[in-house]
């Protein structure tokens, strides 16, 4: 809950920044998760022994909370409108596969699965796959490295994990921190001490000023960018928001960031057993041959009805419950639908258009749906002739306008790429994702939503030549073969469109997020923008959302299932006499001690 006292603006001195880099020795180390503050009060459900569940939205949220519900008996029906597993999902570029080979694959942008997700893995163990024992999960693939590049610069190659690090504590971690992005270039080193000791802060933040506090603050604020180097500005702040949650640092709430943050970080040390999967996984061949597809044959096996081409447009509310749901297919044609439980799991943009006069009246908190805000990051992917000498693992172009990553895919997929996929001649893909579609590119000078697909791919393979090839040759123009736009792109007189915007989470937009469970009592919210724990527009966040829809409905049945486990971020309780000593000073209206 937003805490009505005015919130201190905080200028520190050279002393203050000395005084307080030992404080932050002392203070850094993991990050707990928060706890949530209890969301708004609910009415209570009217008991019925009813198991029929409409879920609209076949995306992570709704098949997820599908897998647990038909587990506990219900009679799950999934409408979805376009394909099934939703942003998360993979495609086949249609007419590239000759002579038995695969379709080339493309997607919405390429899968992350950090080691701090413990939710999504877990469903993911339980979906068969042949010859895994652990299920899709055996399809995860631990990345080692990562590539940073830099404009004009030769690019660095770093693990991405810390490693060395048994157990946490306070000096080693910091100095470990600091040497991860000691290779920035032209950073000073104070400013380096500066941004440690401002992730200190967050560290040892209570969950009240969390909420209080940082949830009203930019992550650009809380790391005090105005008046940086631009290197500071560039690499601290900026690209490493940009490319790793898609958000701008000068919008996004730094309770969030912070929240990622840590949790990266903890995956990074080695030494937390609930993260011992490292802090970076990829899968093994596409997302739908080594995840969605299995899941949905799963899913179906257990008796799951699965309804294509329709999109909920109308929930009809009756003596306060919905009565029933209209559904409408691309040639407008509609279809009514009925059953006991209704999930709405759609994405936020399309949720908010259910919500009707007489569902905010019964429900006002459900408005503030409306208030949230989405943003873009669309994935391309290259097919090129001959394998690039990049190495295996994500590629950052640190700075880069449209704020670029990439992935080689080829080398960490099962199998021979040009046996399987495409005409034969194709033996590399690319995957890149674009996080920023609003800033000029160096080509044509031009934000992405401005360019046809056509300069979208040259600038995008401008930029990695610019950020990627110098004293490398890693990319060659010639070795491109073709290219694939994600087709949620379209353009029409009208400029261009997305159909599958993203969730950033800007300053106070927690306020707006609604809980699983409503006041309605048979309807139920899933997808990321529901609040989790995760905290950030993930395929984690939408699962956990399935997770605790399911909880609610078999609470709201009064059925006495078992209750599918919903796993938190870790919280070190070596961070706890340090946040006990910051609740007192929240509540008495002062700021956190390392920030004075």
């Amino acid at each position: 809950m937003h805490d009505p006292r005015p919130r201190p603006t905080i200028d520190l001195t050279r002393r203050d920044l000395l005084r307080g880099t030992l404080a932050a020795g002392l203070a850094l180390t993991a990050a707990p998760a928060h706890a949530a503050p209890p969301g708004p009060r609910r009415t209570p459900a009217l008991r019925t022994g009813g198991k029929s569940v409409a879920v609209l939205g076949g995306g992570v949220a709704g098949l997820s909370a599908a897998h647990e519900l038909i587990e506990r008996g219900y009679a799950v029906t999934v409408y979805e409108p376009a394909f099934l597993g939703g942003k998360a999902r993979s495609m086949g570029v249609p007419g590239t596969g000759t002579d038995g080979r695969s379709d080339l694959p493309g997607e919405h942008g390429f899968r992350f699965f950090p080691g701090c997700y413990q939710n999504l893995p877990d469903t993911m163990r339980r979906i068969p796959f042949p010859g895994n024992p652990d299920g899709v999960a055996g399809n995860l693939v631990r990345v080692e490295g990562t590539v940073a590049g830099f404009r004009g610069r030769p690019p660095i190659y770093a693990p991405v994990e810390f490693g060395g690090l048994d157990q946490i504590n306070p000096q080693r971690l910091q100095s470990t921190l600091i040497g991860a992005f000691g290779f920035i270039p032209e950073l000073p080193p104070a400013e380096l001490a500066f941004f440690a000791k401002q992730m200190a802060v967050w560290f040892t933040s209570c969950t009240e000023r969390r909420f209080g506090q940082w949830e009203y603050v930019t992550w650009e604020q809380i790391l005090r960018a105005e008046g940086k180097s631009a290197a500071y500005r560039e690499y601290l702040v900026s690209a490493l928001t940009r490319i790793t949650v898609a958000a701008k640092p000068q919008l996004s709430s730094a309770r969030t960031i912070g929240t990622i943050g840590e949790a990266l970080v903890l995956a990074g040390t080695g030494a937390i057993p609930q993260y011992s999967a490292g802090i970076d996984r990829i899968l093994n061949r596409p997302t739908n041959e080594a995840w969605i597809d299995p899941w949905v044959t799963y899913l179906r096996s257990r008796g799951v009805r699965f309804v294509p081409g329709l999109r909920a447009t109308r929930l009809e509310l009756r003596d306060g419950r919905i009565a029933s749901a209209t559904l409408t297919d691309p040639g407008g044609r509609s279809t009514v639908v009925t059953a006991d439980w209704y999930l709405c799991a759609m994405p936020v943009d399309r949720a908010v258009t259910l919500l009707t006069d007489d569902i905010l009246d019964t429900d006002p908190h459900l408005a503030g749906m409306r208030e949230l805000r989405t943003d873009w990051m669309v994935g391309i992917q290259y097919y090129l002739a001959n394998p690039t000498e990049l190495p295996e693992g994500h590629i950052a172009a640190l700075g880069s306008p449209w704020a670029l990553t990439a992935l080689r895919q080829a080398p960490m997929w099962v199998g021979d790429f040009a046996a399987r996929y495409g005409d034969g001649t194709v033996r590399e893909c690319l995957s890149v994702d674009i996080s920023d579609w609003d800033s000029p590119g160096i080509r044509f000078h031009r934000p992405a939503k401005q360019c046809s697909a056509e300069e979208i791919a040259e600038e995008v393979w401008a930029q990695l030549t610019e950020w990627l090839n110098t004293g490398t040759g890693w990319l060659r123009p010639e070795d491109i073969r073709s290219w694939h736009l994600d087709p949620g792109v379209t353009w029409t007189a009208n400029g261009v469109h997305n159909e599958t915007p993203l969730l950033v989470n800007t300053v106070g937009s927690y306020d707006h997020r609604p809980q699983a469970r409503c006041a309605i009592p048979n309807l139920f919210f899933g997808g990321d923008h529901v609040r989790n724990h995760i905290d950030l527009a993930t395929m984690e966040g939408a699962n956990e959302s399935g997770r605790a829809a399911t909880n609610a409905i078999l609470d709201a049945a009064d059925d006495p299932a078992p209750r599918v486990p919903v796993f938190p971020l870790v919280s070190l309780p070596v961070f706890e006499p340090w946040k006990r000593i910051d609740a007192d000073r929240y509540r008495a209206g002062l700021p956190h001690l390392l920030d004075v």
